[in-house]
C-alpha cells in the first residue's frame, strides 16, 4: 500500500504544477473571446465567449480596440519570427564554425580567442547596450532588420557547447576521414554536422525562444511599427490605467505570441530531449 501511494505522489505534485502553469494561459485565452468591458469590471468567467471570432480579427489585421490602436499582429508576427529565425540561424552557423577552428585546428592564439569567448558569458547583456547601440546608429542601423537581428547572433554558449562535443569525437574517427582525402570543411559537412544534429535541435529550440522572448534590444533599436516584434507591440497595447486599456486585444495578441514557440517544441521535441540527454548522439 505504502509503495502505490508513493507511485501516486509524484503524479499529484506533477498535475498541481501543471495547473498553477497552464491556469494562467487558460484564463487569457477565456479572456480573448469576451468583451474588453467584461474583462474591465471583472465579470470574466471561465468558460469562452461568443467574441473569439471578432477580437482574433482585431488582433491580426488592425490592432485597433475601442480605446487603444496597437500594431497588427500579422505584422509583429512577422517580424518576431524573421528576428527568431535569424539570430538562430546566425548563432548556430557562426557557434559551429568557430567551435570547429578552436578544435581541429592549431594556430597562434588558439586558446586566447576561445577563452576571449568565454569571458563575454560574464559580461551582461545590458552592459554591452550602450555601445552596441553606438555602432548600430553609425553604421546606420537602427530601426532595420540588420540592427534587430545581427548584434544578437554571436553566442558564447553555442561555441562552447559545440566544442564540448567535437571533443568526444574519436582522434580514430578523425584520421581515417583525413585517409579517405577528406578536407577540412568536407570532414566538418558530412562528418561533424550529421554528428551534431540532435545538438543543433536542441540549441534551434532555445535560441529560438531566446530570439522570440528579446525584449530591451528591440525596445532600445525600433522606432516604427513596422518593425516592432509581437513583446513589443503587447506592452504598447497597455494603456495608462485599467479604463485605458483593451484587455480583450492583448490577450489575442498574447494567446498567438505564444504559438509559435509552442509549435517549435512540439515538432522538435523529441529531438530536444535527445539532445539534452542521450550521450549517444
Amino acid at each position: 500500500m505504502t509503495i502505490g501511494q508513493n507511485r501516486w505522489l509524484p503524479h499529484v505534485i506533477l498535475i498541481l504544477g501543471i495547473i498553477v502553469f497552464v491556469f494562467p494561459i487558460y484564463l487569457t485565452f477565456i479572456g480573448s473571446t469576451h468583451t474588453a468591458p467584461t474583462i474591465a469590471r471583472g465579470q470574466m468567467p471561465l468558460t469562452p465567449g461568443d467574441q473569439i471570432v471578432q477580437n482574433y480579427e482585431q488582433a491580426l489585421f488592425s490592432g485597433r480596440g475601442e480605446r487603444v490602436t496597437g500594431t497588427p499582429a500579422t505584422i509583429l508576427l512577422r517580424n518576431s519570427t524573421i528576428m527568431a529565425l535569424t539570430i538562430v540561424v546566425g548563432k548556430i552557423t557562426i557557434s559551429l564554425l568557430s567551435a570547429f577552428a578552436v578544435t581541429f585546428f592549431s594556430f597562434p592564439g588558439r586558446m586566447f580567442f576561445f577563452w576571449m569567448i568565454f569571458i563575454t558569458l560574464m559580461l551582461p547583456v545590458e552592459v554591452r547596450m550602450i555601445p552596441t547601440y553606438a555602432v548600430m546608429a553609425n553604421i546606420g542601423w537602427i530601426d532595420t532588420f540588420a540592427g534587430l537581428t545581427i548584434p544578437l547572433i554571436a553566442s558564447a554558449t553555442a561555441t562552447l557547447l559545440f566544442r564540448q562535443f567535437f571533443l568526444t569525437i574519436p582522434d580514430e574517427l578523425v584520421d581515417a576521414a583525413q585517409i579517405d582525402g577528406a578536407g577540412a570543411m568536407r570532414f566538418f559537412w558530412s562528418v561533424l554536422l550529421p554528428l551534431s544534429r540532435t545538438n543543433i535541435a536542441a540549441l534551434f529550440v532555445i535560441m529560438f525562444i531566446y530570439g522570440w522572448n528579446q525584449y530591451l534590444w528591440p525596445l532600445i533599436v525600433t522606432t516604427s511599427r513596422s518593425r516592432e516584434t509581437i513583446v513589443i507591440g503587447i506592452v504598447k497595447m497597455i494603456g495608462s490605467g485599467e479604463s485605458a486599456t483593451d484587455w480583450n486585444l492583448i490577450m489575442s495578441v498574447a494567446v498567438l505570441a505564444l504559438l509559435p514557440p509552442v509549435i517549435i517544441i512540439l515538432l522538435m521535441q523529441r529531438w530536444f530531449v535527445k539532445g539534452l540527454v542521450d550521450p549517444e548522439k
